[in-house]
């Protein structure tokens, strides 16, 4: 009889402390004090050597600072795609019908956690979209939010190139 209860008694602790563990990385969930690092809301992740150093001389979303056709030049945003860790959107450079710079207006920046994934794997999906002129890329290991909403919102400029 003590056996059993002995063994009933061990599995409740174990159970309790299982629920009571804190799976979570973000900080205000587990009472992290120290210092993060944040970006500005709206602030854009440079990525490109090509990417403008002013924010007033962007295009807003889908319209051309040139015209469009098989030759567009020009900047275009992509729509904002939204993650469950926030939104992803991509502007990209047109010229001579190619995309010669791409990169993240919004991506994913409340935790310390969220900026080391976007920052390995931002760059990936640049060099990915330079590569392939398409939409039609691979999605990163370990940041597969981001790279299914970098790749919707690439899609949408690139739509927005062609109208």
């Amino acid at each position: 009889m003590t056996r059993i209860a002995v063994a009933f008694a061990a599995t409740v602790s174990v159970i309790v402390l299982l629920f009571s563990y804190r799976t979570s990385t973000h900080p205000s969930a587990l009472g992290a004090t120290g210092p993060t690092t944040r970006l500005p809301a709206g602030s854009a992740v440079p990525i490109s050597p090509t990417t403008p150093s002013d924010p007033s001389s962007a295009t807003p979303s889908g319209s051309p600072s040139a015209t469009t056709g098989a030759g567009a030049n020009g900047t275009y945003d992509g729509s904002a795609a939204d993650t469950p860790y926030g939104p992803v959107q991509v502007r990209i450079t047109l010229s001579g019908g190619r995309i010669t710079a791409a990169q993240t207006v919004q991506v994913p920046n409340e935790s310390r956690r969220d900026v080391e994934i976007n920052n390995a794997a931002v760059p990936e999906l640049v060099q990915e979209t330079l590569q392939a002129q398409t939409a039609q890329i691979d999605t990163v290991s370990g940041a597969t939010y981001t790279s299914e909403g970098y790749i919707q919102s690439l899609q949408s400029a690139i739509d927005a190139a062609h109208r």
